[in-house]
């Protein structure tokens, strides 16, 4: 069984035109085992197998923390890590940090360009506000970069959401004109799980939502924020720009100006670096740029829960009516933009607006407790599923005798 990262790599290899001999060379791997991933186009099934952790996973941070200061030789860490409780082996830790120098060796400090369509730099960045009360809120920035033509879009948010992260790529994709073969980012928690030796370990949402649109993401590494330079300086940018002396008043507000002047100004200046109009290198870029999907990625958050006897479902601890045919199945609830759509396999069921936690929900009788849908269905196919009112529930009824 491969990971999902070298999955990824066998569809960005196909998706440039290699051969599968070439891709099963590359990547040390069978041609059947590659044949076989490329026909299929579907992730390796999740192996539920208990892992062995390695025991040198808890001072990983101290390693990489002190290969940040200096070019310490393994040797000498490795007497650092037994002074701090360390029982592994000299050779663990010589192998772990033989790739992160060799990667630290390769590191330049020039600036590099990308050809068109290759790759894009993404980033966070927090604006400070200044509330009527005196008291100081903070908007974040989503910022996707073209390495190629320095295009730029952006958009604030008010939360650092997985759902906000991805959203915030799927309107630069389709602001920009396509997705560039690769992404890069720094290691942000919706992007990195963590690092291994030698390799990354992605969040699967994200290697999922980088399957349907077709790009490969890459990390920088540790420490190495100067590798994401592309991304970096457009928001010091942004911020004298745009920023400096603007008068916010509201979300929807500060990102309608925002994207005029990104329209306007950011996007039609005469970059410092290739001497040329933005606007021009990315018609230039564009035609290289990978396609649209026909369908947008589902960004909504999505959980499982089991439907009571009661027919009502408990979420954030508020309960929800569903019809009495569930009874007894898990369900899926997908929500996003305050609103909570509950699927019986593919089947949409219904749809709630979203009640804020009601922290004295266990002291209110479960019988007076159920909410009512308030987004209706459109079609015929899902009006016979309405849900029953708490009565027509068989199990119900128990609480109205």
């Amino acid at each position: 069984m491969i990971t999902e990262e070298a999955f990824m790599d066998i569809v960005a290899l196909h998706r440039q035109g290699h051969s599968i001999r070439f891709i099963a060379k590359k990547l040390g791997m069978h041609r059947n085992t590659v044949k076989k991933f490329i026909e299929g186009r579907r992730f390796p099934a999740y192996d539920r197998g208990k892992r062995g952790i390695s025991i040198l996973a808890p001072f990983v941070r101290f390693i990489l923390d002190w290969l940040s200061q200096d070019d310490y030789r393994a040797s000498w860490v490795f007497e650092k890590l037994k002074q701090i409780g360390y029982q592994g082996s000299y050779d663990t830790v010589k192998n772990f940090i033989r790739p992160i120098k060799k990667q630290q060796a390769r590191l330049a400090y020039l600036r590099f360009e990308t050809s068109p369509g290759l790759q894009a730099q993404v980033d966070w960045a927090d604006f400070q506000i200044a509330e009527p009360n005196g008291k100081t809120s903070t908007l974040y920035l989503f910022i996707l970069v073209l390495g190629f033509c320095r295009a730029i879009y952006a958009e604030f948010v008010r939360r650092c959401t997985l759902e906000s992260f991805l959203d915030g790529h799927i309107h630069a994709f389709h602001y920009l004109g396509g997705v560039a073969a690769e992404l890069l980012y720094d290691n942000m928690k919706h992007v990195v799980i963590r690092h291994l030796v030698g390799r990354v370990n992605f969040n699967p949402e994200l290697l999922h939502f980088a399957h349907h649109y077709g790009f490969t993401p890459k990390a920088c590494p540790p420490y190495a924020a100067w590798v994401k330079g592309k991304v970096e300086r457009p928001v010091d940018y942004i911020r004298e720009s745009f920023w400096r002396g603007y008068q916010f008043s509201e979300l929807e507000t500060a990102n309608q100006d925002l994207r005029q002047w990104l329209d306007t100004v950011a996007n039609r200046r005469i970059h410092g670096t290739h001497r040329q109009p933005v606007i021009e290198r990315w018609q230039q870029e564009k035609p290289r740029l990978g396609a649209l999907p026909l369908t947008d990625y589902d960004t909504s958050l999505k959980v499982f829960r089991k439907v009571y006897k009661d027919c009502l479902v408990s979420y954030e601890t508020n309960r929800y009516l569903l019809p009495h045919t569930v009874v007894g199945k898990q369900v899926l609830l997908k929500v996003k933009n305050s609103t909570i759509h509950f699927f019986d396999d593919d089947r949409l069921l219904v749809s709630y607006a979203k009640r804020r936690a009601n922290i004295s929900s266990s002291a209110i009788p479960r019988s007076t407790k159920h909410s009512r849908p308030t987004v209706s269905r459109t079609n015929a196919s899902t009006a016979t599923s309405r849900p029953r009112p708490p009565g027509d529930c068989p199990s119900a009824r128990s609480f109205h005798r």
